[in-house]
């Protein structure tokens, strides 16, 4: 579904990103773990699109899309839903959720809403309300609906849980769960350890930029090395 092999990416002269491999297969979720500065939100940025990978390789639906733009990746299915939520705030739920299906998606936008709605009953509570009164965690709502909209065939979660409470965090992975076991592929991106790997088929830890640790979520769980390439621990 998603195959990613020798990837390098950075901003200007500043390299961030040194040969990463990582692949996504249908059905799964996959999390993509690491501590602040890792190098985790500049992988979604090359992945979908948003900065051009300086070298190695990315295929997506066995299309390679490493010069791809975003409005083409979107267009292919590659959704992601960005750290801090980024909804529109002084547009009302009801349109921050229609644009969702701009670019992929709108012949179905009916079908597709009442499909959010009915994972998210409260968005369709508030549909007239502006997005930027809504609660922390009801944005987070928006912003994964919004996404869905758009018919993902992957799904990237970047920071999901952040600014969360532990109830609403809870919450949010049980959701995420639920949509991966209807069929949903989810690259998940997360500093959340615990409830991360505790949904996750497989994981990959990012420490300065490269993998440091990959494998069966229950396995990188039990590895003493684990906390040494999150926590930067000997």
């Amino acid at each position: 579904m998603l195959e990613v092999s020798g990837l390098h990416a950075g901003y200007g002269a500043f390299a961030v990103l040194h040969g990463i491999d990582l692949v996504l297969r249908p059905g799964e979720i996959v999390a993509v773990l690491g501590a602040n500065g890792a190098g985790k939100t500049t992988l979604n940025r090359a992945l979908s699109g948003l900065i051009r990978p300086r070298s190695g390789r990315i295929v997506f639906g066995g299309v390679e899309t490493t010069q791809a733009g975003h409005d083409a990746i979107v267009r292919a299915g590659l959704i992601h839903v960005p750290e801090g939520r980024r909804i529109f705030p002084n547009l009302t739920v009801r349109d921050n959720l229609l644009l969702g299906a701009f670019l992929r998606g709108r012949a179905e936008r009916g079908r597709n809403m009442a499909k959010v709605l009915a994972i998210f009953p409260r968005l369709g509570e508030r549909m007239g309300q502006l997005a930027g009164s809504m609660s922390g965690g009801e944005q987070q709502m928006l912003a994964i609906g919004r996404g869905l909209m758009a018919e993902p065939r992957v799904l990237i979660l970047d920071e999901p849980s952040l600014g969360l409470s532990p109830l609403l965090t809870e919450a949010l992975f049980g959701l995420i769960a639920r949509l991966n076991a209807d069929g949903l592929s989810i690259l998940l991106v997360e500093q959340n350890v615990i409830q991360s790997l505790a949904i996750a088929h497989r994981a990959y830890v990012i420490e300065h930029g490269a993998v440091a640790l990959e494998g069966p979520a229950s396995m990188v769980a039990d590895d003493p090395r684990l906390k040494a390439a999150y926590l930067g621990l000997a």
